[in-house]
């Protein structure tokens, strides 16, 4: 089976792929290591050009025969889009999603790094605005209207997951779901 799971910042949608991945004993892709250099001191600043990361990404996915991919594509990865058997799309409230930010921003990067002063602050407080105008800014291609719209065209079976659930619990939800496709 080939997942794809997108969906608001913050909302648990690399955790999702990660975990469901390792259930199905299956690779996990995550479209943020295709869509940024990732190598850098100061991470998320460099894109790669979108034929640079599609190039990437299929290369890698066309190795194998299930997989799991979290991570938005909307727009850049579209030609991807045929081949996916399943696609799953998560939203919580934005309070949530900002403080669950916030936290794996300071574990991942250390608090003061992201604290007023550290030199990923101005990095951290663009990405959280940003990350808070999902649900609203449809003029962004990676926005809940936009998203949302980019799901209806799909022709393969959506899953949209809108509540906070523990992630043993939405694991074993979003398995139920995928045994009855």
């Amino acid at each position: 089976m080939k997942i794809h799971i997108l969906g608001a910042p913050g909302a648990g949608v690399t955790t999702l792929g990660k975990a469901l991945a390792t259930q199905l004993q299956i690779p996990c892709f995550d479209t943020d290591d295709y869509y940024w250099f990732t190598d850098d001191l100061l991470p998320y600043r460099r894109r790669r050009n979108p034929d640079h990361r599609r190039s990437l990404l299929t290369a890698d996915l066309a190795k194998q025969e299930a997989w799991v991919l979290s991570g938005a594509l909307c727009g850049w990865g579209d030609t991807l889009i045929p081949q996916f058997d399943a696609v799953i799309w998560r939203w919580l409230p934005v309070e949530l999603r900002l403080q669950r930010i916030a936290a794996r921003e300071q574990q991942r990067y250390g608090p003061e790094r992201v604290a007023p002063g550290g030199d990923l602050h101005t990095v951290f407080e663009k990405f959280c605005t940003w990350a808070a105008a999902y649900d609203d800014n449809a003029e962004n291609i990676r926005s809940r209207p936009q998203e949302l719209a980019w799901l209806d065209a799909l022709s393969c079976p959506v899953l949209k997951i809108e509540n906070a659930l523990e992630l043993e619990d939405l694991i074993t939800y979003t398995k139920s779901w995928l045994s009855t496709i």
